[in-house]
């Protein structure tokens, strides 16, 4: 099972630990985009504030970030999965997982970034400000920039079982599960019963506890199907739609009688 997630942009605190190490992050097979992004990032963080502010889209209350920036080579880095922080990733709590919960936590899940286009949450990053709509002056719009290298690793990463997509538009936006791949991968919005709508806030926090019940659990489904199962199993309402024709992902809703 691989289940894409997006970051958060609320982060942790870089600390003190070694800096980044680029050639030690997961997936080398984007090594040279993260290389391009980074380098226009730093450059343009370690020039103009304004301009950068006005590039990354950063409030007065966040001049801060352009400064973070500016370090990211020589910052401190630590697991992803620290450093993401918000809605999500509280709900999914991996800091309080079992031992075996986060093995498969390291095995399975996998953060999308427009500075690192994906990692796994054990790849020790610096913390960063740098979102997936962002149009950096050299490079463009980093989600157009991240498609290549996401379509020639991502089919690889993988593998042959379930692809959970939990991804916001922007970040889908980088890779889109094509061919065999789509026909494995389930997309799933979280719905307020009573209304059948959306709901932003607690849609992320579902999806936060989804992903760690499956993780308690150590389910790991072979395809959509057996996801929807073993949703039902773990006590969740779930309405499904299989795809119309080949090459299109599954789409699950997940009802909740309560928003909390």
């Amino acid at each position: 099972m691989l289940v894409l997630l997006p970051p958060s942009e609320g982060k942790a605190s870089s600390g003190r630990g070694a800096p980044l190490k680029p050639e030690s992050l997961s997936l080398p097979g984007l090594a040279a985009a993260r290389a391009a992004v980074l380098a226009e990032l730093v450059d343009l963080c370690s020039g103009d504030e304004e301009k950068a502010r006005e590039v990354l889209g950063l409030s007065e209350g966040l001049r801060g970030e352009v400064a973070k920036n500016a370090a990211l080579r020589t910052a401190g880095a630590r697991p992803a999965g620290e450093i993401y922080t918000g809605v999500l990733y509280d709900a999914l709590g991996l800091a309080s997982l079992d031992a075996a919960a986060k093995k498969r936590a390291a095995r399975s899940l996998l953060v999308f970034s427009g500075l690192w286009g994906a990692v796994r949450v054990t790849d020790r990053i610096p913390s960063y400000r740098c979102s997936m709509g962002v149009k950096l002056p050299g490079l463009g719009a980093l989600g157009v920039h991240w498609r290549k290298p996401m379509a020639e690793v991502l089919p690889e990463a993988a593998g042959t079982g379930l692809v959970l997509d939990l991804r916001s538009a922007a970040y889908a936006a980088a890779w889109k599960p094509r061919g065999e791949v789509a026909a494995r991968t389930a997309t799933v919005r979280v719905l307020h019963a009573p209304t059948r709508k959306v709901v932003s806030h607690f849609n992320k926090a579902t999806k936060g506890r989804i992903v760690r019940s499956l993780l308690t659990a150590g389910i790991a489904p072979g395809g959509p199907g057996e996801l929807v199962e073993a949703l039902r199993e773990l006590g969740y309402e779930v309405e499904v739609a299989a795809p119309a024709k080949a090459g299109q992902a599954w789409a699950l809703d997940v009802l909740v009688a309560e928003v909390h």
